[in-house]
């Protein structure tokens, strides 16, 4: 049966991850987080996992459907990963993916709905602020395909060939193997995305290849795969599954959404305003 998983990390977890060819990882704690970098150097490491090649930086924290402060040396590390996935200068465009009428899958618009926009911020505008300079950053949200008719690859890739940007970070909702990360883990990767996939809904791949610049794709594991769930709960063992194609989401998945959403656009305010304190993005972007 086949483990359904957007989490690097989950697809090392039953190896050693550094006997495996083609992949290193490294692992601290700061605060009440642990960081795991993994990097997929070649080709052998990313079939062995299933990942493309590139860095997948995960970051395991308090529960986050039952703790609201954000503020803390927990999120400036997740800030600090962030922006060591990005280019130091350009704009950005940050993009919210998901749909935002079902609860599970409305990560990215809300997330995006709190990003610091400030590509419109020049000149006197710009002087009042009390800043010499603002990063340059778009957001928006990408729809879904049966409301808006656009993939939400066509999309950015359209504003891409508009902006310019040197670079786009989306946001979207992921699917987990264990109940355990639900809600307390952020992913960070350098290989984009493709939307739906954690889900069995697979869209248009998100990536350099495709959109022409580079992306980061950061996400919040929110459901787990009923099938997966239950295998694990009969010990590992492979059967056809009744409840196949169904997933499964926390009873608190509301607040787990509301506060993933806040710490995850705050750490990304906080990498690409690093001059700004995270006191000053939160009341700039409530």
């Amino acid at each position: 049966m086949e483990i359904r998983t957007d989490l690097a990390l989950e697809k090392c977890e039953n190896s050693d991850i550094n006997s495996l060819r083609g992949v290193t990882s490294e692992s601290f704690s700061v605060g009440n987080a642990r960081i795991t970098r993994i990097e997929v150097t070649d080709e052998d490491g990313a079939r062995l996992i299933g990942k493309p090649i590139g860095k997948y930086i995960t970051a395991e924290t308090l529960p986050l459907a039952k703790h609201a402060q954000f503020i803390g040396e927990e999120l400036e590390t997740i800030a600090h990963e962030i922006s060591s996935l990005i280019p130091e200068k350009g704009t950005i465009l940050v993009a919210g993916l998901g749909n935002s009428s079902i609860t599970p899958d409305a990560l990215g618009p809300k997330c995006a709905e709190m990003i610091f926009a400030t590509r419109h911020i020049k000149g006197e505008l710009l002087k009042e602020t009390g800043l010499n300079a603002l990063r340059s950053v778009c957001a928006f949200s990408t729809g879904v395909l049966g409301n808006t008719g656009a993939e939400a690859g066509e999309i950015i890739k359209a504003l891409v060939n508009q902006l310019n940007p040197a670079a786009v970070i989306t946001i979207d909702a992921l699917a987990a193997r264990s109940v355990e990360r639900l809600g307390n883990t952020v992913q960070m990767c350098s290989t984009g995305i493709t939307p739906g996939s954690g889900v069995g809904s697979s869209r248009s791949e998100i990536n350099e290849k495709t959109i022409g610049v580079p992306v980061i794709a950061i996400g919040v594991p929110t459901v787990v795969d009923a099938a997966t769930l239950v295998s694990d709960f009969a010990g590992g063992e492979s059967f056809n599954c009744p409840q196949s194609g169904m997933m499964v989401t926390p009873r608190e998945v509301d607040l787990m959404i509301e506060h993933a959403a806040k710490l995850t656009s705050l750490a990304i305010n906080r990498a690409l305003q690093p001059e700004i304190s995270a006191e000053d993005l939160i009341m700039l972007t409530s």
